[in-house]
């Protein structure tokens, strides 16, 4: 699959201390307020691009009220992962809830990641899809002619 440039939030990001995504994926100031994984749910896929060194690894789905992702936050999903959860290649996915937080949903969603203990450092890339759309790493397989 490859994913929609402007759904994608961290592209090849290296996290060294607790940050947000790079980008943000907006849902837009309208009412009524976007339905979010009505009929299809939504998360974040997220690709491990280069291996954790630190002890654990917590990730967040978050939304806030403005496109930085520093206003207004409220986390949606956590997972804390070990470090040997993230080697290189590694795929996740991190749902959305199928109905709205009662703050209702927020205009902009992203991903916060904190690394903990040790060297402290992971780089992901993340991008909003639908969970029917995820799926593991591709395998090649060994071609059936002689060439």
């Amino acid at each position: 699959m490859i994913p929609d440039a402007l759904l994608l939030v961290s592209d090849a990001q290296a996290f060294t201390a607790v940050a947000v995504s790079t980008h943000s994926v907006d849902l837009g100031n309208v009412t009524p307020k976007r339905q979010i994984g009505t009929g299809e749910p939504l998360g974040f896929a997220v690709a491990v691009d280069v291996a954790a060194s630190s002890t654990t690894v917590k990730l967040e789905v978050i939304m806030a009220t403005d496109d930085a992702l520093t206003a207004g936050i409220i986390v949606l999903n956590e997972q804390t992962r070990l470090s040997a959860d993230l080697a290189a290649g590694k795929l996740l996915f991190l749902d959305l809830p199928v109905q709205p937080p009662a703050a209702g949903w927020l205009r902009y969603l992203g991903i916060r990641v904190t690394p903990a203990g040790g060297a402290a450092t992971v780089t992901l890339s993340a991008w909003l899809t639908a969970r029917s759309l995820f799926s593991v790493i591709p395998t090649a397989y060994a071609k059936n002619y002689v060439a």
